[in-house]
Formats: structure tokens, sequence, C-alpha cells
């Protein structure tokens, strides 16, 4: 296994570690101890990609898991904010949606021989959901020292409408661009 693909496995792998930081409030600090484990996996899917491109190394096996270990990871922070409180289901659910939806269209490409990477769009969604992950982590840690202005909400909800409009229409995007693998679709 080459390097860019064990950075993808890692990032995949620090998820549960993410998730216990995030949601066990015993542990001193955990959001901001949460929000390094995020940074940390998601300036791994920065350098595989860089890697893979810069020295060779693009396999089928990292197009298809790169985007799948991003999903992991941002959907699970996505699933802990609803309990958390942070953000609305049904938002949420939506994104989650998208997420399944471009994955299946990637295993019915698959099974047809396709491979489908992410394209500009993809890349953009996943770097505003994790943006957002991100600023939401910092200022519930912030929160916990010292108090936020309003001002502070609204960013992160207009930031969150900017996640779900981009995820909305990336997803469309795949399933246009892909249309013809789903014509014969039994």
């Amino acid at each position: 296994m080459n390097t860019p693909n064990k950075l993808t496995v890692l990032r995949v792998c620090l998820v549960p570690v993410f998730v216990a930081l995030l949601m066990i409030e015993a542990i001193p600090h955990h959001y901001l101890l949460a929000l390094a484990v995020f940074t940390a996996a998601s300036l791994t899917d920065l350098l595989d990609g860089y890697l893979a491109r810069r020295d060779g190394l693009v396999t089928d096996f990292g197009k298809f898991m790169d985007p799948l270990a991003d999903k992991i990871l941002v959907t699970s922070a996505m699933i802990c904010f609803i309990e958390l409180g942070f953000a609305p289901a049904v938002l949420i659910a939506g994104i989650i949606a998208r997420e399944f939806t471009v994955t299946s269209l990637r295993l019915i490409g698959a099974g047809k021989g396709a491979v489908i990477a992410a394209d500009i769009w993809g890349k953009w969604k996943t770097v505003t959901q994790m943006v957002w992950i991100i600023a939401v982590l910092f200022f519930s840690w912030l929160g916990g020292l010292v108090a936020l202005p309003g001002a502070v909400g609204f960013f992160l909800d207009l930031l969150l409408w900017l996640v779900t409009a981009l995820t909305v229409f990336s997803g469309v995007n795949y399933l246009w661009g892909n249309r013809a693998l789903l014509r014969d679709v039994k």
C-alpha cells in the first residue's frame, strides 16, 4: 500500500478517536482536542491527494476510498453535532442523503468498470464541510472559555447553509454528469 493510501486509511482510523473526544465531556478541553484530531485528519486529505498526484501514485483504491474516508469523517462529525444541538437534523439528513447517493453512484460505476473520481464541486463541498466543522469545534471550545457574540451563531448558520447548498449542487452535478451509468441499472 502506497503512502497516499495509508494516509486515507489513517483518516478513517482517526474517526473513533475524534468522536470520543468530541462526545466525552469529562475530558478537559474535549472540543479543542476533537478540533486537533479533526484538523489533522482533514489535512491528511490534502496531503494524500497531493502526494498521489505528485508521485504518480493515483490508484483505483485511492479514487474510491479517499472520498469515502472524507464522508466517514465528516458525517461522523455532523451526526454528533445533531446530538450536541449544534446543527439541525433536517439539513444534516439532506447532506448525508447526498453522500449515500454519490457513493451508490460510484458503486454502480465500479460494477460497470468505471471509477468516478471527485470533481471540483465535490472537492469544494468537502472543503466547506471541513471548514464549517472546524469553525463549530473552535467556537464551541472558545464558548466554554468566554461569552461569544450572537454574530458567531449567525456566521456558523450561514456557513452551514453554504455547505448544504454546495453539497446539494455537487450531488446533482455528479448525477447529471454520470446519468449514462444509471440508464441500464437493473
